[in-house]
């Protein structure tokens, strides 16, 4: 089996995820800025789980091979990645401080340590199911904005975002992380039970990233 196998297994979720409402206003340039926001704050701290679930693949690793393909991961969100997030959440108005200050919302609570528990109780590959709705599922969402004629890519203000995720450097990325989920699942049957185990893991990462989306949504004040 593949990654894609595990996408097509979910693709009522993974649509649900990819197509998100928040997605789509983002795309628009309309989303509420407490929205963003929040999102923005959430997802610093999710960066900083993130990169404690990689910490744990070289935990799980069974060979220095594998050790050493899940450092630069570990390297680079630590470094490269929370580093431009700070700098791009300042742009906001918000500080490190802020971020650091910021409570972690049941979403962000729950995608992180789900991940962490999958990779706990399972092997080195339980783990990569549950990380790669992340990495895969934003590079999908960044090429599909840019091909999107209803994209606005002009005065969006959060044009970043989307060429973020659209660019070279992070679809490379992903690209190198769907390779190595793909090696490691290469000797799993499907239809297997431990094929259809994994399935399930995806699947219930895929709802998290969902919950992480609404979360956005769901703190825009209501208008009484």
């Amino acid at each position: 089996m593949n990654h894609q196998d595990l996408i097509n297994a979910c693709r009522e979720d993974w649509h649900a995820y990819t197509q998100h409402e928040f997605v789509q206003q983002l795309a628009r340039g309309v989303l509420a800025q407490p929205a963003y926001l929040h999102y923005l704050k959430q997802d610093f701290l999710f960066l900083k789980q993130y990169a404690r679930a990689y910490a744990l693949a070289i935990y799980k690793a069974d060979s220095l091979a594998d050790m050493r393909k899940a450092l630069p991961t570990v390297q680079a969100l630590l470094n490269s990645e929370v580093n431009y997030h700070v700098t791009y959440c300042a742009k906001w108005g918000l500080t490190e401080s802020d971020l650091e200050a910021e409570a972690e919302d049941f979403g962000t609570v729950a995608y992180t340590r789900y991940v962490l528990d999958a990779g706990m109780r399972g092997d080195i590959i339980d783990l990569y199911a549950a990380l790669a709705p992340c990495a895969i599922g934003y590079a999908e969402i960044g090429r599909h904005l840019v091909a999107d004629e209803n994209t606005k890519l002009e005065a969006n203000p959060f044009l970043d975002w989307i060429q973020l995720y659209s660019g070279e450097d992070f679809q490379q990325s992903a690209a190198q992380g769907i390779e190595r989920l793909d090696e490691l699942l290469a000797e799993v049957n499907l239809h297997s039970q431990r094929g259809r185990n994994l399935v399930e893991v995806f699947r219930t990462a895929t709802r998290m990233k969902i919950a992480f989306w609404q979360q956005g949504l769901d703190a825009i004040p209501a208008v009484i």
